[in-house]
């Protein structure tokens, strides 16, 4: 089918160019000349894992990018709105963008003849397809529904492995309000091995919600028991990799840390935590999961002032900025509070990370950042590991540069170990 893709940040390109791989055309829509420059060349504007392959592959031939949102619809059957969805300063969802991108769409389908699907990609709170991106269409288009096609079709992809996980679903989520927009959407997945759950556009929305809010609340539960264990002297990791045994709950996301971060799961909560409000019902284990979390990073200060009191002047190197490994992105990375928590305390800040130092230099471009990890680690009095970066695991030797060897480690990256004074965050 021919697809139009409105939005091209994470989503909407990893979106775009499996769309091409599964053998449509597609047109992706930025109001950013420098992003729909890069995407013409093949080149993609965020990191992803086998996503520059892809677009070398089919950029000239069955995808392309414009800025140009007459040319986009009047040139497809189906658009999807895969715009950004920040939170605003009380953490509710912000839908300006989402509503912008309803009304050119709306504008757009005014002048055109035939039937054309809308298809929200972007995580959205329950009843934001039918209730405002709806409206807006209907108002601008001067259409009414029927004469054009509304569906929820969230995605589920994890950073680092998005590419992947879009060719290679656990699950794909349709939610229409009539057989016709839903069967058209449902079709552009053929070919991958997987159902099709279809429902409602308020479910979807709902699914895609529940789905972060679970991980994320799996992920703060077991930070919780591992801050218990510590204080017992059990090993966490030992306890969990039991429970995980058990097929109710599963071995994923139950290794504690320092918390969770990125572009969705401290959204996405927040943003159901909001709904929630609007409905008059007070979410408590959604508001301690969000609790838990911050409380993390500020426990691995905690463990380095319980070793180290005073750290005015002392050389501290930060190992991993990226929320994750296999990723550039530090949105809502848990190095942040710590490096800001660092900075009032005085201390020098040597960090390194694989990919995400250019990002990091927007948020604090004074401290020092280093090309490898044995450059951090230089005359150091202490380093702390904020990410799962596999090459931290075989770091050894290169201890021995440090001043004074003292690891905190908020990831498990390392293990007690006689030459070195080693604090794990929950074990």
């Amino acid at each position: 089918m021919k697809i139009s893709v409105i939005g091209t940040g994470y989503v909407g390109t990893v979106s775009a160019a499996c769309f091409a791989e599964l053998g449509h055309e597609v047109i992706c829509v930025d109001i950013d000349p420098l992003k729909i420059d890069m995407l013409n060349r093949g080149v993609p504007p965020i990191y992803e894992d086998g996503l520059s392959d892809l677009l070398k592959k089919h950029v000239g031939k069955n995808l392309k990018a414009t800025s140009d949102y007459d040319y986009a619809i009047n040139n497809s059957e189906i658009s999807f709105i895969c715009v950004g969805t920040p939170s605003d300063p009380d953490g509710n969802i912000d839908l300006g963008i989402v509503k912008a991108a309803s009304a050119s769409l709306g504008k757009t389908l005014r002048k055109k003849k035939g039937y054309h699907v809308i298809v929200v990609k972007s995580t959205v709170v329950p009843e934001t397809t039918e209730k405002v991106v709806l409206p807006i269409i209907e108002k601008e288009s001067g259409k009414s529904r029927g004469e054009f096609g509304i569906a929820m079709n969230p995605e589920f992809l994890r950073e680092g492995k998005a590419v992947h996980d879009f060719m290679n679903p656990d699950k794909i989520v349709v939610g229409s309000l009539d057989k016709r927009s839903g069967d058209i959407v449902a079709s552009l997945y053929r070919g991958l091995n997987c159902e099709v759950t279809r429902t409602n556009p308020g479910t979807a929305e709902m699914i895609k919600y529940v789905n972060n809010a679970f991980l994320a609340t799996k992920i703060s539960f077991s930070n919780e028991v591992g801050n218990i264990c510590k204080e017992l002297g059990i090993d966490t990791y030992e306890v969990m990799k039991a429970v995980g045994k058990d097929f109710r709950i599963g071995p994923h996301f139950l290794n504690s840390g320092a918390g969770f971060g990125g572009s969705c799961f401290p959204k996405d909560v927040k943003a159901i935590i909001g709904k929630a409000h609007d409905v008059g019902y007070e979410p408590i284990l959604l508001k301690s999961v969000i609790a838990v979390n911050e409380i993390q990073p500020v426990r691995m200060i905690t463990l380095l002032k319980n070793k180290l009191p005073d750290l005015k002047g002392k050389k501290i190197a930060i190992l991993g900025l990226a929320f994750k490994n296999d990723t550039d992105d530090i949105r809502e990375s848990r190095s942040i509070p710590v490096i800001k928590e660092l900075i009032e305390e005085g201390a020098q800040i040597c960090a390194y990370d694989k990919m995400a130092i250019e990002n990091m230099k927007r948020i604090f471009p004074d401290i020092e950042y280093c090309n490898s990890a044995i450059d951090a680690l230089s005359g150091a009095y202490a380093c702390l590991i904020m990410t799962e970066w596999n090459e931290f695991k075989s770091l050894d030797t290169e201890f021995n540069v440090m001043k004074n060897r003292l690891i905190i480690d908020g990831r498990h990256m390392q293990s007690p170990r006689k030459d070195v004074d080693y604090v794990g965050l929950c074990w």
